[in-house]
């Protein structure tokens, strides 16, 4: 399979894979795209191995853990706005946004376990593998996040009780 077939057959997936890991559909975007310049000299290569979907993600998820990424997200973050408290009946977007605005403050190590655990629906070992780290420290920063979502939750009236 050339880069090009490759790219138009995965790229939607490639995409929707990032903007879950990054929080951020533009982030998500630039990530993707600084991936494939990466990857596209390497194709070769790549593409004789058994998962470069795999090998993809990991270049997706060290893109994300750069530092210049991190310094980004940080600022995002202190922009961030809480939405206003809804009304009557929450719409649906309204919760969805609430819940991502929440999850965008976490630390990147700890949204990414929680995108990965819960979007991708990985294993322990298999995220471990991925960030380069132990089972347990994977534990640790699901723990901590979860902890974080549930503490910003109860102090966020859109979130409250759903």
């Amino acid at each position: 399979m050339t880069f090009e077939e490759y790219v138009a057959a995965r790229l939607p997936a490639l995409l929707r894979q990032a903007t879950v890991l990054a929080g951020d559909p533009h982030v998500a975007e630039d990530v993707v795209q600084d991936v494939l310049i990466k990857a596209q000299p390497k194709w070769a290569r790549i593409c004789e191995l058994d998962a470069p979907d795999a090998y993809l993600r990991k270049m997706i998820v060290n893109e994300l853990l750069s530092a210049r990424r991190r310094v980004a997200a940080a600022l995002r973050r202190e922009r961030a706005q809480w939405p206003a408290p809804a009304r009557n009946d929450v719409d649906v977007i309204v919760l969805r946004e609430a819940i991502l605005q929440v999850i965008r403050t976490l630390p990147v190590r700890q949204r990414l376990v929680i995108a990965l655990r819960f979007y991708e629906d990985m294993s322990d070992a298999d995220i471990a593998a991925l960030l380069d780290c132990t089972e347990g420290t994977v534990r640790s920063q699901a723990s901590r996040a979860l902890a974080k979502l549930r503490e910003m939750a109860a102090t966020q009236p859109v979130l409250e009780d759903k």
